[in-house]
C-alpha cells in the first residue's frame, strides 16, 4: 500500500530527511506500522522528487527496486539538498507490474504526485473515467497501473485550470464513486505548497517553526526542520494524526486540515 512523505523548509540533505532519521522512509520499506491490512513491506520500488533553489520544475530518481538496495541513491542522497521533497516507497497491488515507471513520485511540469493506496477492480473499475481522457493521455501514461491512472486524471484537472486542493478533492471522489473501496491517500506538490487526502490510510502531520512534513508515519525529525538542532530533545515537536476523509493544504506559513465532504467516511 505504499508509503510517502511531503517536506517544505529550509534546504535539507536528502539523506538527512529520507535515510538516516529514526523510522524514517527507508526504515518503513521493510518495517512499516500501519499499513491496515494493505501489506507487510514496501519493496516493488522507490522514487524521490525535489526542487532546486531556483527552479520551479522537480527532478526525480526513481529506481524498481528497494530504497535501501540502492546504492547509487544513497550515495546521490548524501550531495544533494533541497527544501521541498516528495518521497514515496511501493508495495505493489495483486499483480501489478513492478518498474520504475510505476514509482511514485509522477510529475508534470511543476507537480509531482503521490498515491498511498489501491483502486480495486482495477482497470474495469476505472474504465468509464478512463474514456474522459483524450487519447494522448492515455497512451503517455507513465505505467499500467491504477495509480498513474488517478495521476492522469489529476493532472487533466489542473491542465484545465481547476485549483488544485479543488482538483485532488474531485478525482478522489470519481474514483472512489467508481471503486468505493479504494485507497485514496494522495499527494501533491508544486514545491510551495503539500496539499494530501486521507482515505482508508494512515497520514501524520507535523508543523515546526522551520518546516512542515506530511508523512504515512511518524518519523524522527532532520535537524534542518528545527532550526539545525536535534528533535531528540524536550519540547520537541509532535507530530498529529491526520483525521480519516481529511484534506490537508500546508505550506511554509500555514497549514489547513478540513473535511473532505459534509459526511466524510470514518476509518476503515
Amino acid at each position: 500500500m505504499c508509503r510517502h512523505i511531503g517536506y517544505l523548509g529550509p534546504q535539507v540533505g536528502l539523506d538527512e530527511l529520507l535515510l538516516h532519521p529514526a523510522h524514517s522512509l527507508v526504515e518503513q520499506t521493510w518495517a512499516p506500522n500501519d499499513m491496515r491490512a494493505g501489506g507487510a513491506v514496501n519493496v516493488d520500488g522507490f522514487g524521490v522528487g525535489w526542487y532546486g533553489r531556483d527552479s520551479t520544475v522537480p527532478k526525480r530518481y526513481r529506481a524498481e527496486g528497494p530504497m535501501w538496495a540502492d546504492g547509487n541513491f544513497a550515495e546521490l542522497a548524501g550531495c544533494l539538498r533541497s527544501g521541498a521533497v516528495v518521497g514515496a516507497v511501493r508495495s505493489a497491488t495483486g499483480s501489478s507490474p513492478a518498474g520504475r515507471a510505476a514509482c511514485a513520485p509522477f510529475g508534470s511540469g511543476p507537480w509531482l504526485f503521490s498515491h498511498n493506496g489501491s483502486v480495486p477492480g482495477w482497470p474495469d473499475s476505472l474504465a468509464d473515467l478512463a474514456d474522459k481522457l483524450d487519447p494522448a493521455e492515455l497512451v503517455t501514461l507513465d505505467a499500467p497501473v491504477d495509480s498513474a491512472l488517478v495521476w492522469a486524471l489529476l493532472l487533466h484537472r489542473l491542465d484545465g485550470g481547476q485549483p488544485p486542493a479543488d482538483a485532488v478533492r474531485d478525482t478522489l471522489a470519481e474514483v472512489v464513486a467508481a471503486s468505493p473501496r479504494a485507497r485514496m491517500n494522495l499527494l501533491l506538490s508544486d514545491g510551495h505548497t503539500l496539499i494530501a487526502t486521507t482515505w482508508a490510510h494512515s497520514l501524520a502531520v507535523c508543523r515546526t517553526a522551520e518546516a512542515v512534513l506530511l508523512a504515512s508515519e511518524p518519523f524522527e525529525l532532520p535537524a534542518a526542520a528545527l532550526g539545525g538542532t536535534s528533535s531528540g530533545g524536550h519540547g520537541s515537536p509532535e507530530w498529529h494524526p491526520v483525521p480519516e476523509g481529511s484534506l490537508v493544504v500546508a505550506d511554509r506559513v500555514s497549514t489547513s486540515c478540513t473535511p473532505l465532504f459534509e459526511n466524510s467516511p470514518e476509518s476503515r
